[in-house]
C-alpha cells in the first residue's frame, strides 16, 4: 500500500497496515508468533510482511507461548523492538511469568539502563463461536502489573494509530484486539503514519444527559444504545477509554462532572475488573455531583460460554439501555 494510498479497511487491516509502516520505517521492529509469516496470522493480521521484510524480521515460532515471551524480552533488551503475537488472549499465560517478571519490571530492576520496547499484540473477546481460551477479556491482570501499558482499540483508525504509539513506546505495551471487531465497521483510512496519543480517552459522542464509559468490542454496543437514547431526547456522551492503563481520568472525571450520571459497560467478568477501577476513581473525585449511583453492564464472573449461549453471556444494547434508564430515572 503506498503511502498516499487511500482505502477502507478493516481494523484487522488496519493492524496489518500499522505494522508494515512501522517496519518500513524502522528496521529494529521485529514480527514474531505463531503462524505470523507463511499465513500470515490466524486472522490475517500479518499477512504478507514476510514476503517484504524476509525470514529474519517475520519469525514463525513454535507453539511455545513460554518461549514467545522470552524471546522477546531478550530480543527488546538488546536493541529490538519485538511486536510479539499471542494466536488467542487465553493462551498467553505460560508467557506470564516473562510479561510480569522480566517485561514490566525491567526498566526498575535495572534503574532506567535498560528499557524494554517490547508489544504483545492479542485478539480478544467472545462473539466468534469459539472455546472459551479463545474468547477471554483478561485486560484487567494486565493493568494491576506495575510497569505494563494496557491498549485496547474499537476502530481501524485508533488501532492503526495506536499500534504505531506503542511500537514507539520504550516500555512494554499489552495491545489487545477485539476479535469481533476485526472486520466490522470498517474505515477510510489514509496510510500517513500518524500516532494517536497513548493514554487518552476519546470522546465518540458528545452528550450532556449521561457519560457511558466502554472499551473494545463494548464500544460498538454502547454507541448503538446511545444512539437509541437520542431517540428518546436523552443526551449520552460516550467514551472510548482505549488505554486501560494508564487510565485517563481527567476526561472521564470532566464528562461525568457536566453530566452527573455514569454507565461502565465491558465484557470482562465483573469482579476486580478495569470497571470497578473507574467507578472507585469517580466517585473518589466526583460523588458530590452524581446524580445517580455508578451503573456497570458487564459479563457475569464466569468463563465465557459455547457460542450458543454467548448473547446471553455479552452485554447486549437492551441492558445498556435498561442501565441508563436506571441511572436516569433514580429517585
Amino acid at each position: 500500500m503506498s503511502e498516499q494510498h487511500v482505502n477502507k479497511v478493516t481494523l484487522v487491516e488496519a493492524v496489518n497496515m500499522a505494522l508494515r509502516r512501522a517496519m518500513r520505517d524502522d528496521p529494529s521492529v521485529v514480527v514474531l508468533g505463531e503462524d505470523v509469516g507463511t499465513n500470515g496470522g490466524v486472522f490475517r493480521a500479518t499477512l504478507g510482511l514476510r514476503d517484504e521484510f524476509g525470514f529474519k524480521r517475520v519469525l514463525d515460532t513454535p507453539l511455545a507461548e513460554t518461549m514467545i515471551g522470552g524471546l522477546s524480552v531478550g530480543m527488546a533488551a538488546q536493541g529490538l523492538k519485538p511486536v510479539a503475537e499471542i494466536q488467542f488472549l487465553g493462551f498467553i499465560y505460560a508467557a506470564m511469568e516473562h510479561v510480569v517478571s522480566h517485561a514490566a519490571r525491567l526498566r526498575n530492576r535495572t534503574r532506567g539502563r535498560l528499557s524494554c520496547p517490547l508489544v504483545i499484540r492479542s485478539p480478544m473477546g467472545a462473539g466468534i463461536r469459539a472455546p472459551e481460551h479463545h474468547c477471554e477479556s483478561v485486560e484487567a491482570m494486565f493493568a494491576h502489573i506495575p510497569g505494563l501499558r494496557v491498549v485496547i482499540p474499537s476502530s481501524p483508525a485508533r488501532a492503526y494509530g495506536l499500534l504505531l504509539a506503542a511500537i514507539d513506546d520504550p516500555d512494554p505495551v499489552i495491545f489487545l484486539e477485539p476479535t469481533r471487531l476485526y472486520r466490522m465497521n470498517p474505515q477510510v483510512l489514509e496510510d500517513t503514519g500518524q500516532r494517536l496519543p497513548l493514554d487518552t480517552c476519546f470522546t465518540l459522542r458528545e452528550g450532556s444527559d449521561l457519560t457511558l464509559i466502554s472499551w473494545g468490542a463494548s464500544v460498538h454496543e454502547s454507541l448503538q444504545a446511545a444512539a437509541q437514547l437520542a431517540e428518546q431526547g436523552v443526551s449520552v456522551e460516550v467514551i472510548d477509554v482505549a488505554c486501560v492503563k494508564p487510565l485517563d481520568l481527567a476526561t472521564l472525571e470532566a464528562s461525568v462532572r457536566k453530566t452527573g450520571r455514569c454507565v461502565i459497560v465491558h465484557e470482562a467478568p465483573r469482579s476486580c475488573a478495569v470497571g470497578a477501577e473507574i467507578a472507585s476513581s469517580l466517585y473518589e473525585r466526583v460523588w458530590l455531583e452524581l446524580l445517580a449511583p455508578i451503573q456497570r453492564v458487564t459479563a457475569p464472573d464466569i468463563p465465557p460460554p459455547l457460542f450458543r449461549m454467548e448473547q446471553h453471556y455479552l452485554p447486549q444494547v437492551a441492558d445498556i439501555v435498561q442501565a441508563c434508564d436506571d441511572a436516569l430515572n433514580y429517585a
